[in-house]
């Protein structure tokens, strides 16, 4: 199991990475959001080597106009992960099945040789969801010992804390694994 951590504007630009193999680093959110600290928080963790995943904060409509939006600001480098981050907005709305779906498809399309996955936390997986489909793998936010949510499905990534940061496991047996995958 393989120790990760996500960030976003929130945290430094400068975060640790001791011990880590990845990060996920929040790029985007509607059609108009992107994180001010996108690329020197994407420096931190190429200048070490990590596996770099970039999300996107799903909001309700325009689809096709955030995930233009999302592939437009998030690096692209081959080997990097893009995930849809789907749960409730500040607004105390979410997306619909349907759209969380179109939109994984639609960032498969425009970024066709990246893996694409779904974030989300066991309350949605488990009682929102209703389609399953996560793209290429499934993150899933469940606050339990690390590497040992409270699903059935399978998972490649597990958001086990979000205290003081949101620590993250993957499901690969060595970086090597996870760098081969994310690569495929």
């Amino acid at each position: 199991m393989l120790r990760g951590i996500d960030v976003s504007s929130y945290q430094s630009s400068s975060y640790d990475t001791t011990g880590l193999s990845f990060v996920f680093i929040k790029a985007t959110e509607g059609r108009t959001y992107t994180n001010p600290k996108l690329t020197a928080q994407t420096k931190t963790a190429r200048d070490v080597g990590l596996v770099v995943g970039f999300y996107h904060f799903l909001w309700p409509g325009n689809l096709t106009a955030q995930a233009e939006h999302f592939v437009a600001k998030a690096p692209e480098k081959a080997g990097d992960i893009l995930a849809v981050d789907w749960e409730t907005t500040g607004e105390g709305t979410h997306a619909t099945n349907a759209e969380k779906d179109r939109f994984i498809r639609k960032v498969k399309e425009l970024r066709p040789k990246h893996r694409v996955i779904l974030y989300c936390n066991r309350n949605y997986w488990l009682t929102i969801d209703s389609t399953s489909y996560a793209g290429d793998g499934l993150w899933i936010a469940d606050y339990v010992t690390a590497g040992k949510p409270r699903i059935k499905a399978r998972w490649r990534f597990h958001q086990y804390t979000d205290n003081p940061i949101d620590k993250n496991a993957a499901d690969f047996t060595s970086k090597a694994a996870l760098k081969s995958w994310a690569g495929s």
